[in-house]
């Protein structure tokens, strides 16, 4: 082990030790905000500092078993006991650098899915709905919610637009590498003479932002009008101004929402989208910053490069950030993308690691 990285560890250590005090102190324990940020770090520290405690007894095991190596009948039970710390301790090693791995502090948060159709006309449109499906299904699997926030139906099905809330644990760090530009190769149900065409959508995934801890919006700063929604929804949504749009000006972000009952229900649903999308860029922002845009743009939310490709005459998927393809597009588009999304994740996970050793 690097001595950078044991010293990591040691300072993690003795972190832990800190922390479990300060969590008995009465004037920690009446301060709930602190209470439970304390109580946080403790469940993140507690099980590296649990392996690390391992990685050191069995060193220990070594040290012992090298002085048993000089008697000639604990030679043989020695030599054995070595080879089986320096296994675990091999083992270990590899738990320990995956769990000092960077933690998105997103990963577990609910995200707002946005889907628009691009180049292709009505068959974008229709394939914005076969992902919205896809998404759908998939969330379904994960026992996810999925509601709709707002949606721009076409003329022949699928959608100009949709966004849609989706709840769940971990929702956001198996979804976030769903952003970017997804292509479509296939016969369209309007193509007469059967030609194969080629069509697109752009996917966004955004973290639900905390209105309290991650974004000051200043109520000066936005443009609010409200118009009377269209589409489907009965008497009450086609004869009052209960749609809503937002217009954030020093951004230029404009966010509508039109799905919900009331005017002040898609108003409180379109000020959560505005948020998140603002925290998204920040994120983005800071992330090219610091990161440097690494070289998979795994995760990076950039939308104007092509990541996956859907060809259905061939029943293949390709995502061209890792170079993977997958013969099962009917099982895909119907939300079982565990094993696209684990690729995409030990890819990103296998980038990270290469940081890693590149900062020790």
């Amino acid at each position: 082990m690097k001595d950078t990285f044991r010293i990591k560890l040691e300072q993690l250590s003795r972190r832990l030790v800190e922390v479990e005090s300060l969590l008995s102190d009465p004037t920690v324990t009446n301060d709930m905000n602190r209470f439970r940020a304390l109580s946080r770090e403790r469940s993140d520290i507690d099980p590296i500092s649990q392996l690390f405690t391992q990685f050191q007894g069995r060193e220990n095991d070594i040290v012992e078993a090298q002085a048993m190596l000089s008697e000639p009948e604990m030679k043989e039970f020695a030599t054995d006991e070595i080879a089986g710390a320096k296994t675990d301790l091999e083992r270990i090693e590899k738990e320990l650098t995956l769990a000092l791995l960077p933690k998105d502090p997103a990963d577990d948060r609910n995200i707002f899915l946005e889907i628009r159709a691009g180049t292709g006309g009505d068959e974008s449109a229709l394939f914005s709905g076969d992902l919205l499906r896809m998404y759908t299904r998939y969330a379904e699997r994960q026992r996810w919610q999925v509601e709709i926030v707002s949606s721009s139906e076409s003329e022949l099905g699928g959608y100009r637009e949709v966004i849609a809330r989706i709840v769940g644990q971990g929702a956001y760090s198996k979804m976030k590498f769903e952003s970017g530009t997804h292509r479509v190769q296939r016969v369209p149900v309007t193509e007469a003479q059967g030609r194969i065409h080629t069509s697109a959508c752009t996917v966004a995934i955004l973290p639900e932002a905390d209105p309290v801890k991650d974004i000051t919006i200043n109520p000066s700063d936005l443009r609010i009008d409200t118009f009377r929604a269209s589409g489907a929804g009965g008497q009450h949504i086609n004869k009052t101004d209960s749609a809503v749009r937002i217009v954030h000006v020093p951004t230029g972000v404009v966010v509508e929402c039109q799905d919900g009952r009331s005017q002040h229900q898609n108003k409180a649903r379109a000020m959560e989208v505005l948020a998140s999308r603002l925290l998204e860029r920040e994120r983005a922002a800071a992330h090219a910053k610091e990161a440097g845009l690494r070289k998979s743009l795994v995760g990076s939310g950039d939308r104007s490069e092509r990541i996956r490709t859907y060809n259905y005459p061939q029943g293949r998927i390709t995502d061209h950030r890792i170079n993977l393809t997958l013969y099962k597009i009917d099982a895909i588009t119907e939300g079982d993308m565990d094993e696209l999304i684990g690729a995409l994740a030990a890819e990103h996970q296998a980038d990270l690691l290469a940081s890693l050793g590149e900062d020790n």
